[in-house]
């Protein structure tokens, strides 16, 4: 736009250059556009620059007074109304609406003291041209300021992206990380207890022993399986499995690690979510693992509770003598809860001395 005023400003200047030289008038005459020339260009920019809005009236003023000199120096000519045409679209870039009206309202009145036919024609024409270069430079300004908040937009689409893709890593690491300590964590803590009670049994009952070690080479198998689905399943999602069926499953582990399991399923099963019953099933997994390793129990439970009419719930309970170190705050429990709170459910544990542990998450469903 600037670039624009200025050519027309320079186009003005040679014109009326032409029309002096022409004419065979004194080069004083050239003094007012001269310094409309001057004005338009670098105390534009200068007011520009100032950004404040006394300037800015100062400055069309000065203009305006400048151009209505030129107007009568060159006798209403094509030169002197391509000037004014350039005073308008300034006083439009740098003042409110009602000056700008007043500009061009004004202008028309150059044109006194002409015959009263021809000054109304001129005047009309004028006002046209001034009307004209008005709304044009209002439509530019605004596409301009349009063209700003787009590119503003656009940045902070950008950044918001960024952010996204940074917190969608930040997600994948900790499901990940719950994955594997939920899934391998599980599994290796199943090998660790069955070697652990094969060791105890080797020398008396050496026949129970082998049973035991068979069953945790085949549960480090299952490790290894678990593994390669922890990896798969970056990749694509891997098979469902009904709930109550892989919590039995879960159950006839810890019964053959030493405790004793048994699951029980409340009201009738619905189908849930796949989010919502992996979460189900790693809060049994990490809760018997516990019962294993913390509790001391003799005895364990698992309860499916389908009875809730927008919620699932599910317990793991032992009667042992309470996992004091099993719920402030291990990486499993603090997936849980993660896994819970994506879900719009809740995690809790509870344990007394003595008098056995209660871990319980619900989920919607």
């Amino acid at each position: 736009m600037k670039r624009a005023m200025a050519a027309l400003l320079v186009a003005a200047y040679l014109t009326l250059v032409v029309d002096v030289l022409g004419d065979n008038r004194s080069a004083t005459s050239l003094l007012p556009a001269t310094a409309f020339l001057l004005l338009a260009t670098w105390g534009y920019q200068w007011v520009q620059r100032k950004g404040e809005r006394r300037f800015a009236y100062a400055y069309v003023v000065v203009l305006f007074l400048t151009g209505f000199g030129v107007f009568l120096v060159s006798e209403a000519s094509l030169a002197s109304t391509l000037m004014l045409v350039v005073l308008v679209s300034q006083t439009v870039l740098l003042l409110p609406v009602p000056a700008v009206i007043a500009v061009v309202l004004l202008l028309p009145l150059f044109h006194i003291g002409m015959a009263l036919d021809e000054g109304l024609r001129e005047g009309l024409g004028l006002l046209a041209a001034a009307v004209f270069a008005a709304a044009v430079t209002e439509l530019l300004k605004r596409e301009q300021a349009a063209r700003a908040a787009l590119a503003e937009a656009n940045a902070r689409l950008r950044e918001y992206s960024v952010q996204v893709e940074r917190l969608a890593a930040v997600q994948e690491r900790n499901r990940v990380a719950r994955d594997i300590h939920d899934g391998l964590g599980h599994a290796l803590t199943v090998v660790q207890m069955q070697i652990k009670a094969a060791r105890a049994l080797l020398e008396p009952q050496p026949e129970r022993a082998g049973e035991m070690l068979a069953k945790a080479q085949d549960q480090a198998e299952e490790a290894l399986r678990e593994v390669r689905r922890s990896v798969g399943a970056l990749r694509e999602p891997r098979p469902a499995v009904p709930l109550p069926q892989a919590l039995r499953v879960l159950a006839e582990e810890a019964s053959a690690a030493g405790v004793p399991t048994e699951v029980g399923v409340t009201g009738a099963a619905r189908q849930l979510l796949a989010e919502a019953e992996e979460s189900l099933f790693r809060a049994a997994q990490e809760g018997l693992t516990n019962v294993r390793k913390h509790a001391q129990a003799t005895r364990a439970a698992v309860v499916l509770d389908y009875s809730g009419a927008a919620a699932v719930r599910l317990e793991v309970r032992d009667d042992g003598a309470g996992a004091a170190g099993a719920g402030d705050g291990g990486f499993g429990l603090l997936g849980l809860r993660e896994r819970a709170a994506h879900l719009g459910g809740r995690l809790t544990f509870a344990s007394e001395p003595g008098g056995g542990s209660t871990l319980c998450m619900e989920v919607p469903g």
